[in-house]
């Protein structure tokens, strides 16, 4: 399959999304500095229709997890139960090919690969792509590069994992941080807000509109601190629409960005196109 041809409950323990030292998959070149504008995407639930933690179940024995490890679960700490989960395809012999196999499969999200399409085929002046998970590198760079998209990021910011000696997939935090809305190992507000700065400080200018894809409830933190001029395209009735909506009917004018709700890829299509052909 390649994207760029045809393409071919809110505490609830499984729905990865809906819960609320720095490594990262990157080109290593410096991105050009006459882009007008970024975009960050989210990758569980926005770029892949699921959990890619949900999915590599399927390459456990009998596709099931014991209570016992899933009883491990803690709310905040679900890159440490991830870690075990891990642990135990390894104890168990499921192979770098088995996990690869199952991530692979994943469907896109509906519209997802025409999207990826048009910001490939627009001038290379218009975007910068940056991914930011807190999936793995091993699945994210797994399901890109298998769908031929890898090439379309600049940067991705997410939580390292890599085969040890013995064919185990050990997965670490991402960061540390201090936000009391997000998961101990990754805020996300922190690497879009470094990253905005960071290549505002290096282009001599902002970007003109910065764009946010996402679903989920650590998808809303990023977003608030996007502007009035900058665009969060929020999954509809996802977590992170739902979070948008309370917060605009509980303190009206806080939430700065204008908000798109997405049902498909080919949504923000329309609206990307619309401020690319502004002038």
């Amino acid at each position: 399959m390649n994207c760029f041809g045809s393409p071919p409950d809110k505490d609830a323990l499984p729905a990865r999304s809906r819960r609320p030292a720095n490594n990262m998959a990157a080109n290593t070149a410096t991105p050009p500095s006459d882009r007008r504008f970024l975009i960050f995407f989210d990758f569980d639930e926005t770029i892949v229709d699921e959990s890619s933690d949900d999915v590599v179940v399927q390459a456990a024995p009998g596709q099931n997890l014991p209570n016992w490890l899933k009883d491990t679960y803690r709310p905040g700490h679900y890159n440490e139960y991830m870690q075990r989960v891990l642990a135990y395809l390894g104890e168990k012999g499921v192979t770098e090919s088995a996990i690869r196999s199952v991530i692979e499969k994943i469907p896109a999200s509906p519209g997802m690969l025409a999207l990826f399409q048009f910001l490939r085929h627009r001038p290379p002046q218009d975007f910068e792509v940056v991914l930011v998970s807190d999936a793995n590198t091993f699945f994210i760079e797994s399901w890109l590069r298998r769908v031929g998209a890898r090439q379309l990021f600049v940067r991705i910011f997410t939580n390292p994992a890599t085969f040890d000696k013995d064919g185990r997939l050990v997965l670490r935090p991402f960061h540390s941080h201090s936000c009391p809305r997000c998961p101990d190992n990754m805020c996300k507000q922190v690497v879009v807000r470094d990253y905005v700065l960071r290549r505002t400080q290096e282009r001599g200018r902002p970007f003109q509109r910065v764009f946010y894809v996402g679903d989920g409830a650590n998808d809303f933190c990023p977003s608030l601190i996007l502007g009035p001029r900058d665009i969060a395209f929020a999954r509809r009735d996802y977590p992170m629409h739902r979070l948008i909506t309370e917060i605009h009917e509980a303190r009206p004018g806080e939430f700065k960005a204008v908000t798109v709700p997405w049902t498909s890829g080919e949504d923000v299509v329309e609206r990307l196109r619309k401020h690319a052909e502004e002038k």
